[in-house]
């Protein structure tokens, strides 16, 4: 799985399309989502392209951990380390980019 060309997540990932940075390291990438559904509302990518979290959880387990532990980090940062933390997977459960991306909900408190 390598970035793909035609990818919104592999160009944010890779500089080409500004994003406002929450985290990142050789492996992830966390960014504000440009539409918000909470005060605090972060995507985290792999930098290595996975359509959604089921080839992810096959193909590098480690990696989906490490999207949660960043996660853990950015709600201890933001809301006393509580959070919702939403992967969708397919168009009909709500994916719109098909490059995994787990959405970080946190800031305040969050109803059904």
């Amino acid at each position: 799985m390598s970035a793909s060309d035609d990818c919104l997540f592999c160009a944010i990932a890779a500089g080409q399309i500004p994003s406002e940075t929450v985290y990142e390291d050789e492996t992830t990438y966390a960014f504000k989502d440009i539409n918000p559904k909470a005060k605090v509302h972060v995507l985290i990518i792999p930098r290595k392209h996975y359509a959604n979290v089921a080839e992810l959880a096959k193909d590098d387990p480690a990696q989906l951990v490490h999207m949660v532990a960043v996660a853990q980090g950015i709600a201890d940062k933001a809301f006393h380390g509580e959070f919702r933390l939403e992967f969708n997977t397919g168009h009909d459960a709500g994916q719109s980019v098909f490059h995994v991306h787990a959405h970080v909900l946190t800031g305040e408190v969050l109803s059904e």
